[in-house]
Formats: C-alpha cells, structure tokens, sequence
C-alpha cells in the first residue's frame, strides 16, 4: 500500500481535476496520481539532463536515473537542445554498466 499525501490547491486546479476527472471517467485521485507520475518523470529527465550538461553524470546514468532507456535520454537530451559529451571514458563506463545487465 502506498503512502497517503494531502495537499491544498487552488479553485482553478481543482477545476481542472474535476474536468480531467469526467473527460478520462476516472476518479479524481487517479487522476492526481496519473499526472503526478508524469510530473515526476518529466522532473527526473530534466535533472538528469541538467546534471550530464554540467558534466556530473554520464548519459547512462542520468538516464537509469530518469528510469528511461539511453536511446530515449539520447532523444530527450537532442529535443532539448543538449549536445552529447560523449568520451572514451564514458563509453567504457557504458561498456562496462551494460555488462553488468545480463
């Protein structure tokens, strides 16, 4: 069972739930949760592009961390205007995080 979070949003957004709510015919705590994960997903992709544009992380990682594929972190980081850092050293610490997959 997960954890119980409560919280306090404005008319407008509890507007909108409800509208979101009766267009997906889903409850309106579904609904919250449905763009909650988005939302977090969304905020994972974008650190994790933040930190490999800093040079804090490899692409690999950052995009284990956002949970996503690194052919998608690729395509996320072009469709944000992210240009690809990629060293010898990054390619052997992928080399050797994908050896350790199987």
């Amino acid at each position: 069972m997960g954890a119980t979070i409560t919280t306090r949003v404005s008319d407008d957004i509890a507007k909108d739930l409800k509208k979101i709510s009766k267009v997906e015919e889903l409850d309106i705590s579904s609904v919250v949760r449905r763009l909650l994960s988005r939302s977090i997903r969304d905020w994972k992709v974008e650190h994790g592009l933040e930190e490999y544009r800093k040079g804090r992380v490899t692409l690999w990682k950052a995009a284990r961390d956002a949970g996503v594929s690194l052919r998608e972190m690729m395509d996320l980081a072009a469709s944000h205007g992210v240009s690809l850092q990629y060293t010898i050293d990054d390619l052997k610490e992928d080399f050797e995080a994908a050896a350790q997959l199987r």
